[in-house]
């Protein structure tokens, strides 16, 4: 009998131990679960929940341990795992770099094929109403259609593939071609309206529900109407639309994001008085207003181990995905000024007076943060970052010391950053995390989000005053200036609401696809990947360090043309020589 791998893993994931809960524990009990069949899966409707929880699992998230901002100028994976292929232009057919975790097309499309096995076979499942048959099977045509995105903005346009394909079908899958882009858009967005249909309004945090399913159309229109796919001339139908009405991708975009505006259900999360603390807070505080759908993790069982990835060394962490002067260059000063280097006084100082979400996404020197291990506490009681080499007197000569967050600090002198930064976001100071994971959702979808993608809409038509509106909202909740946006218009308004996307939503998946979207990628990712040098120098007094910044290329990047869209897999055309290959990709062999 054929068996599903799929629920095995399944049934021991924290999801399926929720839905779980109202098993048929006879059921389960009349077999090995590795007996459970495909007819098994069909005549029990936990069995039935248990296949669909294994798509939430297939669901790529922003707390693996290469992120995907070590791919774009946000940041640098110091353990490398051929990332550096990726951000220096060197992928091809046959060899992905690291990026093939973000576009395994293997795994999209295996998930859409559990999918399209769903629909053959949900009629059979004996549910008990046909509201759960409905949520489930709107839960379904979610996540095809979110496979389907990861598939779309990674390639452009892919086969359309509706129905599983058995042992005997090889002539049928040798036959499929990619879809255009136009039409995979308009299939993604088919599959949401019908997931809108059959969804619940309310549903338990972390299962896809109303609000969800529009929270994705909003994406995915919004990279619709955006220029990488509405190039003048473009005559190439699998990257991006060759005709039509780019002003009707832009309102269809717009009222998209409003569908969910509109219910007045989300507000920006602002528990308290402290602009950072509370930006800091949305990704800390489980469940709150801001969070439209998340994936879930619990620290008694699985957990999430990004603390331990991209703490600092100095408290036996890894270090992983270190910002880059790049970025924290981007933050404009509190006043809404830009930083710059030029100027004496930012030069001399910094990290001070700047964005108040710079304090609550980076670790900079200085920056206070959490209580140290036994082999730290003596040499820092406090908890400070130590990534600079600073002068101190020994009580006879001037000496110099690493700090303990350096390279060559003396806690460990590996897993240390290159640029001279840590990632703060998503950071839970209460966490030792050399020992615990972590409990903190990812948040696949918030307000803030929703907000720019309307105000970018709005902006795109033509409608400034609407635009300012909502991107005030979210620019005041971060501490910043509302006047700055009311004095904007034209191009200084779009480059704002652009720099809001990359402030706002830093590290959290977005900028890969905003630079390529905007079509600046070759411009922003085309530099060197930049860090800082610290020098602390002693005074006379011998009691005071005044510190010496110099910025550093820390590794070589580039982004030619070709990297705008990822290249089909050799292993796939091998299989199928009907699957075009994207441009300027030499096809291998």
């Amino acid at each position: 009998m054929k068996k599903i791998r799929n629920i095995v893993s399944a049934l021991i994931s924290v999801s399926l131990l929720t839905t779980l809960n109202s098993c048929n524990k006879e059921f389960l009990e009349r077999r090995p679960l590795t007996e459970i069949s495909e007819l098994d899966v069909w005549t029990d409707p936990s069995l039935a929940r248990a296949f669909v929880s294994r798509m939430y699992e297939e669901m790529d998230h922003g707390f693996a341990e290469v992120m995907i901002s070590s791919l774009t100028d946000e940041s640098r994976f110091i353990h490398d795992y051929s990332s550096s292929r990726v951000v220096q232009g060197n992928i091809g057919p046959d060899e992905h770099g690291r990026a093939w975790q973000f576009a395994d097309w293997g795994k999209f499309f295996r998930v859409i094929r559990n999918a399209n096995m769903f629909f053959e076979n949900v009629e059979t499942v004996p549910f008990s109403n046909d509201t759960e048959r409905d949520q489930l099977t709107g839960e379904v045509y979610f996540q095809r259609a979110y496979n389907y995105f990861c598939l779309l903005r990674m390639y452009g346009g892919v086969p359309i593939i509706t129905q599983t394909f058995g042992l005997n079908d090889e002539e049928a899958v040798q036959s499929v071609t990619r879809a255009s882009y136009e039409e995979t858009v308009n299939f993604i967005v088919e599959d949401i309206d019908k997931a809108i249909a059959l969804l619940n309004e309310e549903t338990d945090r972390g299962i896809v529900n109303k609000p969800a399913a529009h929270a994705l159309k909003s994406r995915v229109l919004l990279y619709a109407a955006s220029d990488l796919y509405n190039k003048p001339g473009n005559n190439n139908s699998l990257v991006g639309y060759t005709g039509g009405d780019r002003q009707s991708r832009w309102t269809a975009a717009k009222n998209a994001a409003w569908e969910i505006i509109k219910t007045g259900r989300y507000s920006l999360y602002q528990p308290g008085d402290s602009a950072a603390e509370n930006y800091a807070n949305v990704f800390l505080d489980n469940g709150n207003d801001e969070a439209i759908f998340s994936k879930l993790f619990d620290r008694e069982l699985l957990g999430t181990s990004h603390d331990l990835y991209n703490g600092p060394n100095g408290y036996n962490n890894w270090g992983g995905n270190v910002p880059l002067q790049n970025m924290v260059d981007a933050y404009q000063m509190s006043d809404g000024s830009p930083f710059s280097w030029s100027n004496p006084v930012h030069k001399a100082a910094p990290y001070e007076n700047r964005d108040p979400r710079f304090y609550a996404t980076i670790l900079y020197n200085g920056a206070p943060w959490k209580k140290r291990g036994d082999n730290g506490i003596g040499l820092d009681p406090i908890g400070v970052i130590q990534t600079a080499q600073y002068e101190y007197w020994n009580g006879s000569s001037v000496q110099t010391r690493w700090g303990l967050d350096t390279r060559s600090g003396p806690i460990e002198n590996w897993n240390g950053t290159y640029s001279g930064y840590y990632l703060r976001k998503f950071m839970d100071i209460t966490l030792n995390a050399q020992f615990f994971r972590g409990n903190q959702d990812f948040i696949f979808f918030r307000y803030a989000e929703i907000l720019l993608n309307y105000a970018e809409a709005c902006i795109e038509l033509g409608q400034d005053g609407e635009a300012k509106t909502y991107l005030k909202m979210v620019r005041e909740r971060a501490g910043m200036p509302g006047a700055d946006v009311d004095n904007a218009s034209g191009d200084a308004l779009r480059n704002l609401c652009r720099y809001e996307r990359r402030v706002e939503l830093a590290y959290e998946g977005h900028r890969f696809f905003d630079a390529r979207r905007w079509m600046t990628a070759e411009v922003d990712f085309n530099v060197a990947a930049r860090g800082i040098e610290i020098y602390g120098k002693l005074q006379p007094d011998r009691q005071t360090l005044v510190y010496e910044y110099t910025p550093a290329a820390i590794q070589d990047r580039a982004f030619p043309e070709k990297m705008y869209f990822m290249p089909i897999p050799i292993n796939e055309i091998r299989i199928n020589g009907k699957l075009d290959q994207n441009p300027h990709y030499v096809q291998t062999d």
